[in-house]
């Protein structure tokens, strides 16, 4: 897995934000984290939407039993950074974190699942309920 999203990054920073398949077209981002144990910054490409001016994450981890560790970290340490595509190319935004809860985070899924149907698939693949945290510019 860190030599596929490895080569998404290199892919997003290249192409001024766009990548290939599987995420052509896609509203990617490159979210940056703070290990909430080891204190290390990582990046992780992920698929965002951008509702109303407002972007969101999704926990996903294409529909695995368990979180995925970025999520863990956004918990612990919510201040963040994202690289995202702008006019001029990327830019990188300084954002805090907030996991949606209830009819919120409801809303935000559904119209995920709608506009993208593999999420659908994650949400079937798994027991948990995947988790949706807005991203609030700072």
């Amino acid at each position: 897995m860190a030599d596929f999203n490895a080569a998404i990054i290199d892919e997003f920073r290249s192409n001024e934000g766009r990548v290939g398949a599987p995420f052509e077209g896609a509203p990617m981002v490159l979210l940056h984290h703070k290990g909430a144990r080891s204190g290390t910054q990582r990046t992780a490409p992920l698929m965002s939407r951008v509702d109303g001016g407002r972007r969101f994450v999704f926990a996903s981890k294409a529909g695995a039993p368990d979180n995925p560790d970025w999520f863990h970290n956004l918990v612990a340490n919510p201040e963040t950074s994202v690289e995202v595509a702008g006019d001029d190319g990327i830019e990188v935004r300084d954002f805090t974190a907030v996991v949606l809860e209830g009819g919120e985070r409801d809303s935000v899924w559904e119209a995920q699942k709608s506009d993208w149907p593999q999420f659908a698939e994650y949400e079937a693949s798994t027991d948990r309920t995947i988790p949706v945290i807005e991203l609030t510019e700072r």
